[in-house]
């Protein structure tokens, strides 16, 4: 896919959260460290469905954001993301409230896509850890051994960039080290591509984005396909930077 076309790709332009796959990490508490759980696919990994939730550094109240994308498009389905936030004076819905509310947006798209195949964790960066967000590697899990794989080591490699422009406003007045981009390689140790580069301003859904890192590879449980890097973004928030993700497809774009 050319860059130009990428940077249009709805699925890049999502300001979307995550954390450990399936399971539920404590959140900072400083600025959003948002958290994810990954929904999962359809059958024949046509779709893919994630879900974001945090806590406001500004009002406390927690949100919760479902994310739905066409594979094949790279881009959302009709009406998602799908929403909901504690937006009240005392904040005092539960993360389980606000996440059922969502949850019942999404239901009928869910429902209607068949996104029912659970995502299987190819390779992740904890945020416990401190090793390198620059790039990943991993090998095709494998039948039937102890912890056994096949042998060809893949990887995903992300580059920032300065960006001189930006569509998010006035964020080039006052963030202190200027904006960044990031494009995102991908090689089977012969052949390289390029899933994905910024060319131009940054879209308004990035915010004031500050950093990237590559948080996980994920695939599709049942068939091993519909590969997706989860890149981790930090846009300038109330507290300070404000962890968000995108979803970047890998198989389609090699």
């Amino acid at each position: 896919m050319k860059p130009n076309v990428v940077l249009k790709a709805l699925a890049r332009l999502a300001a979307s959260a995550v954390a450990l796959l399936v399971l539920l990490l404590v959140p900072a508490m400083s600025a959003e460290r948002a958290l994810l759980n990954v929904i999962g696919y359809d059958k024949a990994s046509n779709y893919f469905a994630f879900e974001e939730f945090g806590m406001s550094d500004g009002t406390g109240g927690y949100y919760d954001h479902i994310f739905v994308i066409d594979l094949k498009k790279d881009a959302w389905v009709k009406g998602a993301p799908f929403s909901y936030a504690d937006e009240s004076e005392d904040a005092g819905m539960t993360f389980a409230q606000v996440r059922t509310k969502s949850m019942e947006l999404a239901q009928p798209t869910l429902k209607k896509l068949g996104i029912v195949m659970p995502a299987q964790i190819l390779a992740f960066n904890g945020d416990g850890e401190r090793g390198n967000r620059e790039d990943i590697s991993w090998y095709a899990p494998n039948c039937c051994g102890v912890d056994s794989t096949e042998d060809t080591e893949f990887t995903v490699t992300l580059t920032e960039m300065p960006i001189a422009k930006d569509d998010a406003g006035d964020c080039a007045d006052w963030v202190e080290n200027g904006l960044v981009g990031f494009t995102l390689a991908y090689t089977d140790g012969t052949d390289k591509s390029e899933l994905h580069s910024d060319g131009g301003p940054l879209p308004k859904s990035r915010g004031c984005t500050l950093g990237y890192g590559i948080y996980a590879v994920v695939q599709n449980f049942e068939t091993g396909d519909g590969r997706i890097a989860i890149i981790e973004t930090w846009p300038s928030g109330f507290e300070g930077p404000d962890r968000r993700f995108i979803a970047v497809p890998i198989d389609g774009h090699i």
